[in-house]
């Protein structure tokens, strides 16, 4: 990890197009702007975790589950 130290106004820069400035530091909270392109992804910490989580929960499924949707579904001897 590498660790800086900024003051407001100034900033660091990853890549060729992302640029992180330090906004305002107050209290015990730091504001910061960052500036990249619309197409890339940014998220606080806790919401991607959460993201994270939510896409394994959604990868597990039971055996139980696919019988009972399968049930629900016609048959093809149902079909004409």
């Amino acid at each position: 990890m590498l660790v800086l130290t900024r003051k407001p106004g100034e900033g660091i820069i990853i890549g060729d197009n992302i640029k992180i400035t330090v906004i305002e530091v107050k209290g015990g909270g730091i504001r910061i702007g960052i500036d990249a392109p619309a197409e890339m992804k940014i998220h606080r910490q806790e919401v991607y975790d959460r993201i994270l989580a939510e896409n394994k929960e959604a990868t597990q499924w039971n055996l139980a589950d696919l019988n009972e949707l399968s049930d629900k579904l016609p048959s093809r001897k149902d079909k004409p």
